[in-house]
């Protein structure tokens, strides 16, 4: 089993491709907490694996409030994570693991790749170049296979990209981040064309359709799918988004 959590597609796309070649059930986070699923049995000797983004140095918090409420009618032998980060991910695999072991579960193997940015929020944060991002998504396929392998032998690894200063990016920064994150400076230009792409993409069904403008509903993490996806780029994060690329996984 694979609980995943995705908002541009970069950690879909990693959870689908382990999930084909070990024929393992995805969960969808956000939709397992919207139904209240939280209680799940397992088969004898399944593993259960986690695939998320990395949110300034950590994972996202729906994503440990989802951790928080699991509960496993037979605590799982071997358990895996997988992360997708633009640079790299500071402590993020330990934030995790704490909160695993909080409901009993200890985490076997963490695993890293390097994903194209998607933020675009703050000032100097952007999108890559076409070339890196098809770089990128390159040596991630390439990897894939190693960490599947790995996965199916169920072995203890650590892959973290930790960077410079981890503990600090992770722990200061981080905390921080949350505390601002917001969909308040959202909005929609005169461009729009009332298509309702934002509406559909939002993994948090956040956004509705109001006068044929989007507005948001302040459940927002931040994960920019509305943003990437707008046809017209129509969508802005206030100033801090204007003039920069889009990109979700498979856009053309």
């Amino acid at each position: 089993m694979i609980f995943y959590f995705s908002g541009c597609g970069n950690s879909r796309f990693i959870a689908e491709s382990i999930a084909q070649e070990l024929q393992e059930q995805l969960v969808f986070i956000p939709e397992a907490k919207r139904e209240n699923r939280f209680e799940y049995t397992l088969a004898e000797g399944e593993r259960v694996g986690f695939v998320f983004p990395i949110y300034s140095w950590q994972p996202p918090h729906l994503v440990l409030e989802f951790v928080r409420k699991l509960k496993f009618a037979k605590t799982p032998e071997y358990v895996w994570m997988a992360v997708t980060c633009g640079d790299n991910g500071g402590v993020a695999e330990k934030v995790f693991a704490d909160h695993l072991a909080k409901i009993g579960v200890q985490l076997r193997a963490d695993y890293c790749f390097q994903m194209p940015n998607t933020y675009v929020n703050m000032a100097g944060m952007s999108t890559d170049k076409p070339q890196k991002a098809k770089r990128k998504i390159e040596k991630a396929k390439a990897h894939l296979p190693e960490v599947i392998a790995n996965i199916t032998e169920r072995k203890s690894v650590t892959e973290m990209r930790r960077g410079i200063f981890p503990r600090f990016k992770t722990n200061v920064i981080g905390k921080g981040f949350y505390k601002w994150v917001s969909d308040e400076p959202f909005r929609s230009t005169d461009a729009c064309i009332s298509c309702g792409k934002c509406v559909s993409v939002c993994p948090l069904q956040n956004i509705t359709l109001e006068g044929g403008r989007p507005k948001w509903h302040g459940h927002c993490t931040n994960c920019d799918a509305c943003f990437h996806h707008c046809p017209k780029n129509a969508i802005q994060f206030g100033k801090a988004s204007v003039g920069k690329g889009q990109y979700y996984f498979g856009k053309v």
